[in-house]
């Protein structure tokens, strides 16, 4: 895999740490029972521009202008920023209906921000065209209805759903969403002092959607 080393233009260190985003549920992992993930999805006209495109972000620019930076994140210290591209990227058929969902993406972008006790986790998983990106989603959405339902105030025009969940010890609060050609997704993690409020998640995807957006505008 390629490692986009522009990411830590805004990002204090690259490549260090832990990434919970994505990853499969850890041996042990205790959730929260009898709940399945959802909030269902938004009405209306997405600001900023179409959640349905058709723009693949396989360039290094798009990827950067998607992810938020220290600009977009006022109050906020970044931690950690990067980006690879699947240099041989898996087709469905080869990934096949049992595989976790992210076995067919072709790039895999996050970015890592925290302040006063809870980190923000930014991430961006990006597929070969929209039907691989629903195939995708289809099976992030299988994966995750063992997690109890969290209720997050969804992004007008984009599906998408929420969830809580523990990784690597730490307890989360994760939201997914569903855009054209890519899987989005924003956690809030217990840092030592977070309440894992749903309000605060909106704001951070209400902050990234029409950054992704933009990028897909963008020729």
């Amino acid at each position: 895999m390629a490692v986009l080393m522009a990411l830590a233009a805004f990002a204090t260190a690259c490549g260090g740490g832990s990434d919970p985003i994505g990853e499969k549920p850890p041996a042990g992992d205790k959730s929260v029972s009898g709940a399945n993930a959802g909030t269902g999805v938004g009405s209306g006209k997405p600001k900023g521009g179409k959640a349905d495109f058709d723009t693949v972000f396989n360039i290094e620019d798009r990827i950067r202008q998607a992810l938020p930076d220290v600009g977009a994140m006022k109050g906020w210290k970044p931690k950690t920023g990067r980006a690879n591209i699947e240099e041989q990227p898996k087709s469905a058929a080869e990934c096949g209906p049992d595989t976790h969902w992210d076995c067919s993406r072709i790039v895999n972008g996050s970015v890592k921000f925290e302040a006063a006790g809870e980190n923000a986790y930014f991430d961006l998983q990006a597929y070969a065209d929209k039907k691989a990106a629903e195939a995708a989603c289809s099976k992030e959405k299988d994966w995750s209805a063992e997690y109890a339902k969290a209720e997050v105030a969804p992004v007008p025009g984009v599906e998408g759903h929420a969830y809580y969940r523990n990784a690597g010890g730490l307890d989360g609060l994760d939201l997914v969403m569903c855009l054209g050609t890519v899987i989005a997704e924003v956690r809030l993690e217990d840092g030592g002092g977070s309440s894992l409020d749903p309000a605060t998640v909106h704001s951070l995807v209400q902050l990234f959607v029409p950054r992704i957006q933009k990028a897909a505008a963008v020729s």
